[in-house]
């Protein structure tokens, strides 16, 4: 994680200005279409952090895991996320 963290935080920094940025447009009614575009965009955004942090949680969490003889939680924490993604 820690090769990782500052890209990440400077990353939800950014999506955290894009948020500010929708508000904006928002009250200022702006385009409908302009809105839902940066909605899209920031989920993109979001989908990549979360992507970096399932790699790492793979490559370091899970490995110890199944390392320690922990292989059903291992399995349990994938699936959840896998599940929560899909909704």
């Amino acid at each position: 994680m820690h090769k990782n963290k500052e890209k990440l935080i400077k990353r939800l920094k950014i999506i955290g200005g894009q948020i500010k940025g929708i508000e904006e447009m928002i009250e200022n009614d702006k385009y409908c279409i302009d809105i839902i575009t940066q909605t899209s965009a920031i989920k993109q955004a979001l989908s990549s952090v979360e992507d970096v942090l399932m790699e790492n949680h793979l490559n370091t969490c899970v490995v110890h895991q199944i390392h320690k003889g922990k292989q059903t939680i291992a399995v349990d924490e994938v699936l959840k996320v896998y599940k929560l993604k899909r909704k």
